[in-house]
């Protein structure tokens, strides 16, 4: 097709207007006071340069930017990774009026809720995060996140649990028999049997999960009266780890009594969750298998004072869980760290207020463990765990600009990790403390 005379001057007029602007990346150089990259040895006194969303380079003493570029001084800061909680539940948070909230909020409702709490984690110097467990509204906040609609952490997420009838992951458990007809099923996360398990898993993949979370024992805050007792046996198990696989996801088992965390070492899944009353021989079995351990210590601190000292703030079947339960995750997170189980930062933010998932440091402190290893939980293990090594966990040329930093030494005052003053993900500064 040839354009008429007319259109060609058009044309040619334009041309001399237009003029095609080469696309700069957006370069920032923070100047570090101390930086602890995780892998290598501390610093002090250098430059982190980074270029669009990833780390350039780390450069010795404090480098002049060029005209133009922005400098962050964080001279008298600790720079550290981005921090990342392996455990949250952004779709609730727990309060008096959540046993009734699933029969007056809408999933619209529960979205922007959610939206707020994702932005709160990620100002508290959180940059990515597993989610592990909701309506599957949590995998449309990730996209939202990722496409740029709202502020928060990196989302890996599980979507719906899988649970048996009447187990943990079952809302409907407690509720009015009529209520809920026909009952949730396979595609709700309510599988019971291989074949049911099996779809189950894949109906969670299709939707858009990144991992597959399955109850292996009872829980704590659901309404069931069993805590600690099995709920999948060996076959059951098996199916969703070896079709998660075949799918090419991992498996984070919930797990609080030690048969049935037996059971999920052994199926194969890639993390148990709480692991409250586990044994010294899961422990051993952990490790010959390489099962990462994510204790969720500030989850149980919170429900056994809620149970304590907040007059019916749970249910009554609910309160005399938490009082059994709460007070035994530290003792197993020290027994289990002593013992050389890998473990992965992760706090069960939702069952305490979002934005507090700090105190988990100091929890993990209480229980024994060393400052180092405290922070490598939340950083390179978490990574690991999360297959992202790659990506994030460490201060590396290279990898993703998920940087924080805050007030004091945490190798020497773990406490500096409730201080967070500055937060950086993906090469944006998106939290600024005074």
């Amino acid at each position: 097709m040839q354009l008429s005379p007319f259109f060609r001057s058009i044309f040619q007029i334009l041309s001399l207007f237009l003029v095609v602007q080469p696309i700069v990346a957006q370069t920032t150089y923070l100047h570090c006071g101390r930086i602890l990259p995780i892998e290598g040895d501390p610093q002090t006194a250098a430059t982190i340069v980074v270029e669009g969303n990833k780390i350039a380079r780390i450069e010795k003493g404090y480098t002049i930017a060029p005209k133009g570029v922005e400098t962050v001084d964080l001279k008298d800061k600790t720079v550290l990774p981005g921090l990342i909680d392996c455990h949250v539940h952004f779709e609730f948070e727990q309060s008096r009026s959540r046993y009734t909230e699933r029969y007056s909020m809408n999933d619209a409702d529960i979205a922007f809720r959610a939206a707020v709490y994702a932005k709160r984690t990620l100002q508290a110097g959180f940059t990515t995060v597993r989610d592990l467990g909701g309506r599957g509204i949590n995998i449309a906040l990730r996209d939202a996140i990722n496409g740029g609609w709202a502020e928060g952490p990196r989302i890996v997420t599980s979507g719906k649990t899988i649970s048996i009838t009447g187990g943990h992951g079952d809302h409907t458990t407690g509720a009015r028999w009529d209520l809920f007809d026909p009952p949730p099923g396979a595609e709700d996360g309510i599988a019971d049997g291989p074949d049911a398990c099996r779809t189950a898993v894949r109906t969670q993949i299709k939707r858009g999960a990144d991992l597959i979370k399955v109850t292996a024992t009872g829980g704590v805050l659901s309404l069931a009266r069993d805590g600690r007792l099995p709920h999948y046996a060996e076959d059951e198990l098996v199916t969703i780890v070896k079709t998660a696989r075949d799918l090419g996801v991992d498996v984070a088992a919930h797990a609080h009594g030690d048969a049935g965390m037996r059971r999920a070492v052994e199926a194969g899944v890639a993390s148990i969750e709480h692991g409250t009353f586990m044994s010294d021989t899961t422990m051993e079995l952990m490790k010959k298998h390489g099962t990462w351990y994510v204790p969720t210590l500030t989850a149980g601190s919170a429900v056994s004072d809620s149970a304590k000292y907040a007059k019916g703030f749970f249910p009554e079947v609910v309160r005399v869980k938490a009082l059994e339960i709460g007070p035994q995750i530290r003792e197993t997170t020290g027994k289990a760290y002593k013992k050389g189980v890998k473990i992965a930062f992760g706090t069960d933010a939702g069952v305490y207020p979002h934005g507090k998932n700090n105190l988990e440091f100091v929890y993990m402190f209480d229980a024994g463990m060393k400052n180092d290893d405290i922070l490598r939980a939340a950083t390179m293990n978490a990574a690991t765990l999360l297959r992202m090594q790659d990506k994030i966990g460490s201060l590396e040329a290279g990898k993703l600009a998920d940087i924080v930093a805050v007030d004091g030494n945490p190798l020497t005052d773990i406490k500096a990790m409730l201080r967070v003053v500055f937060v950086m993900k993906d090469g944006k500064v998106v939290g600024r403390g005074n």
